[in-house]
């Protein structure tokens, strides 16, 4: 089964022997990718049958919450922290990113880009919340708590002085540029590190 495609790129930006947390790891797509090239991946999953999953699978997973569990984790204790298509599901995704920039020197961030040009045109066109193939579930379902944007997420980390190493932007399942990405990517993934 091929990974989606925002964890394709990060499964192939990680280097082999890196020790790397996948924090809202799902059932452990990621980590199966991560460790077939040699890397420490473990993961923290909020969801119980996804953490079972992710065991069966025999995967080192312990259920707990972004929000709350990742004070727990020693500063420096990965090369890596990854968050993807998580970031906008947290309470304060502010804090969730210098935690992530505490347990690793660098970290992957990856979310669907509430600007793109289809949900601004959705917005405009019905006066309502769209339905995507990224965000697939109406308003009142989602686990969306914040809306962010490619450029709402350039002006937090410039704020907090964090240096971006690189991006990547998808439109559909396939690279765009940087040009203009804030309306035409659907979705975003950011490699961050310390300023």
């Amino acid at each position: 089964m091929a990974l989606r495609p925002d964890l394709a790129i990060i499964a192939a930006a990680v280097p082999a022997r890196a020790r790397a947390l996948d924090i809202g790891c799902g059932d452990g797509e990621l980590i199966a990718a991560l460790r077939d090239k040699g890397v420490d991946a473990r993961g923290l999953e909020i969801d119980p049958a996804n953490v079972t999953a992710a065991i069966a699978r025999g995967q080192s997973v312990v259920q707990g919450d972004a929000n709350r569990d990742l004070i727990d984790y020693p500063a420096d204790g990965f090369d890596y922290a990854i968050l993807s298509q998580t970031l906008q599901t947290t309470e304060r995704p502010d804090r969730v990113v210098d935690e992530l920039l505490r347990i690793a020197p660098r970290a992957f961030v990856s979310f669907p880009n509430f600007a793109h040009w289809r949900v601004r045109l959705a917005l405009l066109w019905n006066g309502r919340m769209p339905v995507t193939r990224l965000l697939p579930v109406a308003w009142y379902e989602t686990p969306n708590i914040h809306h962010v944007t490619v450029s709402d997420f350039r002006q937090l980390i410039a704020d907090k002085g964090i240096r971006v190493e690189r991006a990547w932007y998808l439109s559909g399942d396939k690279p765009t540029s940087d040009a203009a990405a804030s309306w035409r990517a659907e979705h975003a993934i950011f490699l961050i590190s310390r300023g």
